[in-house]
């Protein structure tokens, strides 16, 4: 026999499947789409290095790069022209990238004084 008590089960069935795509729609776009922009553009960074960038690894040591293969990057730190060799994974930032977040930063604040 078909009831009140039917319809509104039916109807809580399709409301839960909303609720779940609207959660699901939540997560891709505050965390999944973040997290891909991130990875292409970090993967962008790590194959336009050249020779002569300045270099930051994921391990906090900085140098200069003197050779790049396909997957490795040659750099030398310090005055002593010690060279490490490296993963290109293993590099997090360039020069190039820290002045930028540089000026960045400071045209925020110059603009929140005014």
């Amino acid at each position: 026999m078909y009831t009140a008590n039917t319809a509104a089960a039916a109807g809580g069935g399709s409301s839960m499947i909303i609720m779940l795509l609207a959660m699901f729609a939540i997560f891709y776009f505050l965390i999944i789409r973040p997290e891909n922009k991130k990875k292409k553009k970090t993967e962008e960074m790590r194959n336009s290095l050249s020779l002569g960038d300045g270099i930051t690894t994921i391990g906090g040591i900085t140098g200069k790069i003197v050779q790049i293969t396909e997957d490795t990057i040659t750099f030398e730190t310090g005055e002593d022209r010690v060279r490490i060799q490296t993963k290109k994974w293993a590099i997090s930032t360039t020069d190039k990238i820290e002045a930028a977040e540089a000026e960045a930063m400071k045209a925020r604040t110059q603009g929140r004084k005014k």
